[in-house]
């Protein structure tokens, strides 16, 4: 199927989440993926001990490399990071001209704090507009709105807030809301969509934010209708989940690959 997807994101050393899982997730689904890379995180499954940031001036450099020659079918936004980096990239979300999945990423699964608060104005201000797809995990969409999200009715009044900021359609995950249902809330001007599924008790969960928006990003630039590309990505993690590999003495990687093994 293909697809081209520029992600512009952090990198993880450890490998489940950032860049690398966003690559993973872009390459098992058929698209082809490419990158600007916005900071290197020196982690692994126990936490984020020290972040460098990349300079303004390369991050856009790596956009402008990828979109003058290979272009790109869909952005995927990830790590951010800085006030200056959220104005760079809103900029090459406009020069790039494709839809956009924003997963706006806050704190590291292991606690560590991604982006300030002042940052997070950024994000409202300038992101939430340009995005076609917004994915906040339940803190982050609280964080955004100002509203509590610990319930299904949470969820959906979060939503209608980011569609009421610009966002064109907005996807509040429901793994931090307590239940053993997990629910996640896709809503559009158009309607509502949920997807929901048992449960998995497990700690391997590093990662599944910024594999769930690039799922949902290539199934985009696939040219699949965004329900569509929304519930292909939506089971794709949950698979990834439930085959996770077991790595590590933390939050563990998704198993990505999973498609190989059928």
């Amino acid at each position: 199927m293909n697809g081209r997807v520029l992600i512009i994101a952090g990198s993880d050393s450890g490998g489940g989440a950032g860049i690398q899982a966003d690559i993973k997730a872009v390459t098992m689904l058929g698209g082809f993926a490419t990158t600007a890379i916005t900071a290197l995180t020196v982690q692994n499954t126990l936490g984020v001990s020290d972040v460098h940031a990349a300079p303004i001036d390369i991050i856009q450099a790596q956009a402008r490399a990828v979109l003058g020659d290979i272009g790109t079918d869909a952005v995927k936004t990830g790590m951010l990071g800085t006030v200056s980096v959220v104005e760079a990239v809103a900029g090459l979300l406009d020069e790039a001209g494709a839809p956009a999945v924003v997963d706006p990423v806050m704190v590291a699964k292991g606690g560590h704090s991604l982006l300030p608060r002042q940052a997070v104005e950024a994000v409202k201000a300038l992101m939430i507009p340009r995005a076609s797809l917004i994915t906040p995990n339940a803190p982050e969409a609280e964080a955004l709105t100002g509203l509590a999200v610990q319930d299904l009715d949470g969820q959906r009044r979060a939503a209608e807030a980011l569609l009421e900021l610009g966002a064109a359609a907005v996807l509040v995950k429901g793994g931090h809301v307590e239940g053993e249902t997990l629910i996640d809330v896709l809503l559009t001007p158009t309607g509502e969509t949920l997807l929901e599924g048992p449960r998995i008790d497990t700690t391997s969960t590093h990662g599944t934010g910024c594999t769930l928006a690039s799922a949902c990003a290539v199934g985009i630039a696939q040219g699949l209708p965004l329900e569509a590309a929304v519930a292909r990505a939506w089971a794709y993690v949950a698979e990834a989940i439930r085959r996770a590999p077991g790595y590590g003495k933390g939050h563990g990687p998704l198993n990505h690959a999973w498609p190989l093994e059928d």
